[in-house]
């Protein structure tokens, strides 16, 4: 079985920066892309960011240019820097990742328990 575990949500003042983690532990044989999303209440729950296994990135229009999403492959972490804060960005922000397990030759998505996000004065 896979797990993800995510960490680094917190409170902050409009303007500054988090960095959220995600952890991925079981029996993992590939990953084939990682997510973050994010959902705010009484809202759906929309992409942010996504980075595939080439490499290649995608971010949601609102976030271009303020968020990073970045892995260690080693280390099967996937990370999201998050910068300029906005209240808008205020939300649950969950981590995602299509995964292969070892005694699998199918993919399956993962998602982590979420972690909560406040741009606030």
């Amino acid at each position: 079985q896979v797990q993800l575990m995510e960490s680094g949500g917190g409170l902050v003042q409009p303007g500054g920066s988090l960095r959220l983690s995600c952890a991925a532990s079981g029996s993992i044989g590939s990953i084939a892309a990682w997510g973050w999303y994010s959902q705010a209440p009484g809202k759906e729950r929309d992409l942010v960011a996504l980075i595939r296994n080439d490499g290649t990135t995608h971010y949601a229009d609102s976030v271009k240019g303020r968020f990073t999403i970045s892995r260690d492959n080693a280390k099967n972490t996937v990370y999201l820097q998050m910068n300029s804060l906005k209240p808008e960005d205020t939300a649950v922000y969950y981590c995602n990742a299509v995964i292969r397990n070892v005694d699998s030759v199918y993919f399956h998505t993962y998602w982590g328990q979420g972690t909560q996000v406040t741009a606030s004065s």
